[in-house]
């Protein structure tokens, strides 16, 4: 069941990467939906960027602040956007966080630049 819809109103979902040797790390991310995908903003020098790198597969789910899992998995394919696309997802994300969007983007400045990537849902 691809309902996203169901998902767009959550603050969170956990979004679970691989690592090289296939152990799955869990990061609660902040997420936009647009156009049946899911949009994550984030920094290109974090730990999810880099796995994202060697394997696009993705698995994610409704959670709370802390990463705790509220909703059922969904797997999906993750793609990295181009600068240009980078910016509209930012866009988004301020739309949807507004304040805490902006104390983020302070906050993470040692890890890069902003990044996002594009989530299709299997």
């Amino acid at each position: 069941m691809n309902n996203l819809n169901e998902i767009e109103s959550e603050k969170y979902i956990s979004l679970e990467t691989y690592r090289k040797n296939n152990q799955p790390v869990r990061t609660p991310v902040w997420f936009v939906i647009k156009n049946d995908l899911i949009y994550v903003v984030t920094r290109d020098q974090t730990g999810k960027v880099k796995r994202l790198r060697n394997n696009q597969q993705v698995k994610i789910a409704t959670c709370t602040i802390r990463g705790k899992v509220t909703g059922e998995w969904m797997s999906g394919t993750a793609k990295i956007l181009t600068e240009e696309e980078t910016q509209d997802a930012v866009k988004w994300r301020d739309k949807k966080y507004g304040f805490m969007a902006k104390i983020a983007k302070f906050l993470s400045k040692s890890k890069g630049q902003l990044l996002a990537f594009s989530i299709k849902i299997d």
